[in-house]
């Protein structure tokens, strides 16, 4: 019988506040995750057989993957397990990670529908950019991380969040080098900001401008949203990256200039988040969940394979979970993906 180490945390939450410290099971260190594989599900054989059994229905039924529903991907005996990974990634440490799938078994539009089957029971699919991937895909294409979204670049970037509750990856294939996925508790990064300088930890509250060019919403114009790093609703906690967009705001019209405080916190923000990062190491055919409200992640650079076919490729879903966890209005209503007018949903088993 395959072992499975998984298990959910055991910390409970107290109600969350502005400037004081939090209490909260997805307050983790890096210790804590490398002496551990508790995050890890281990998928038995029985498990997936019912995968590829749910895969071979959708094949023998034609269905285009963005069409695929929880009830037209039945995995009677897994679905408890999944209910429990988005249990795990609500209300526990924020992330998991769940193994076992064999792509000597599966092609790359097998292992597409299975990703977003089994995705269908951890939250509803989202856009991910204006021109309406619902399936995206994080690879190398060639292009300036200055001029596009770092998924298309071989770029390290920035720890950072998405904009949906719940951002899954499955590793098709990894690069010849780098390429590492890091993550971060956002809120063991409030505590420790808190803890050494609560002015700076506290300024986060506040709300910051961010650059929202070529995806702005039909009935709206500004090219800005306005969000808190750290923000507070209904006694929970929530997070937002420091990203590039905040920089690329500067300058943008109603954006007032950034004050040295800000910066301040901003970078500390930065600095403190990459000595709390901890990198997952990703097999082939691993699938990788976390709560972007409270887990923060990022890629370092990579070299790749000169073969097509052996290229850095990952799948990527965002989920919503539909107000399943308290946010900021801020923040909730910008965590329902990219949709701008005209947009045509699709989503392409490789890049476009």
């Amino acid at each position: 019988m395959t072992h499975n180490p998984w298990r959910r945390s055991l910390v409970k939450r107290e109600p969350a506040e502005l400037g004081k410290p939090l209490v909260d099971p997805a307050e983790w260190y890096p210790d804590d995750i490398k002496g551990s594989d508790t995050w890890i599900y281990q998928l038995s054989k029985s498990e997936t057989a019912e995968i590829e059994a749910a895969v071979a229905g959708i094949e023998a039924r034609g269905l285009d993957i963005k069409d695929i529903t929880k009830a037209e991907f039945p995995l009677p005996r897994f679905a408890a397990a999944l209910e429990d990974v988005r249990g795990e990634l609500l209300d526990g440490r924020g992330f998991a990670l769940v193994r076992g799938l064999d792509l000597t078994r599966l092609t790359k539009p097998q292992f597409a529908a299975a990703f977003w089957g089994i995705g269908t029971y951890l939250g509803e699919v989202l856009s991910q950019n204006a021109s309406g991937h619902l399936l995206g895909h994080v690879k190398d294409i060639g292009e300036d991380y200055a001029k596009v979204r770092g998924y298309m670049t071989r770029a390290y970037m920035p720890l950072h969040c998405d904009q949906c509750d719940f951002l899954s990856l499955a590793c098709f294939h990894n690069a010849r080098s780098g390429g590492e996925h890091l993550i971060c508790s956002s809120v063991a990064l409030y505590n420790e900001m808190l803890r050494r300088r609560p002015d700076l930890a506290t300024q986060l509250g506040q709300h910051y401008y961010r650059s929202r060019k070529n995806e702005i919403p039909l009935g709206e114009t500004e090219p800005w949203i306005k969000q808190p790093i750290f923000g507070f609703h209904d006694g929970y906690f929530a997070a937002r990256g420091v990203s590039d967009a905040i920089d690329k705001a500067q300058g943008l019209p109603g954006v007032p200039p950034l004050t040295d405080l800000d910066r301040e916190a901003l970078q500390m923000f930065r600095d403190v988040a990459l000595e709390l990062a901890v990198e997952i190491p990703f097999e082939h055919g691993d699938l990788f969940y976390l709560c972007n409200h409270v887990t923060l992640h990022s890629r370092k650079a990579f070299e790749d394979w000169p073969e097509p076919e052996r290229k850095r490729h990952l799948l990527r879903l965002w989920l919503s979970t539909k107000g399943a966890r308290p946010l900021p209005p801020e923040i909730a209503e910008r965590s329902e993906g990219v949709y701008v007018e005209g947009t045509v949903f699709k989503a392409p088993v490789d890049v476009e």
